[in-house]
């Protein structure tokens, strides 16, 4: 989920992501973003200033990871077509 909100150049503050992320707790996204910037997929940007202000944007090979995961996107949406489409065939209206 982190990804797809940092997708296309956004910089996004963490509170920024904790409102898009639905249901995500501080310690889960905290941890989350750690390891993806331990990966070298997210880069994080401080900006000492008082209150502290920490951003997070996708480095350049975080940025790589777009096509793969549109391809997933697609394919989840697929998936979620086919099973429409099962659910509605099963027999429902045949007499």
């Amino acid at each position: 989920m982190i990804l797809f909100h940092l997708f296309g150049g956004r910089v996004l503050r963490f509170s920024d992501l904790e409102r898009a992320i639905p249901g995500v707790s501080q310690k889960m996204l905290i941890q989350q973003l750690r390891q993806l910037e331990n990966d070298g997929i997210v880069r994080r940007i401080v900006h000492h200033q008082v209150p502290p202000k920490v951003e997070y944007c996708l480095t350049e090979w975080g940025q790589a990871l777009c096509p793969a995961l549109d391809s997933l996107l697609t394919w989840a949406a697929l998936r979620e077509d086919m099973s429409v489409a099962a659910a509605g065939s099963d027999g429902e209206g045949a007499g």
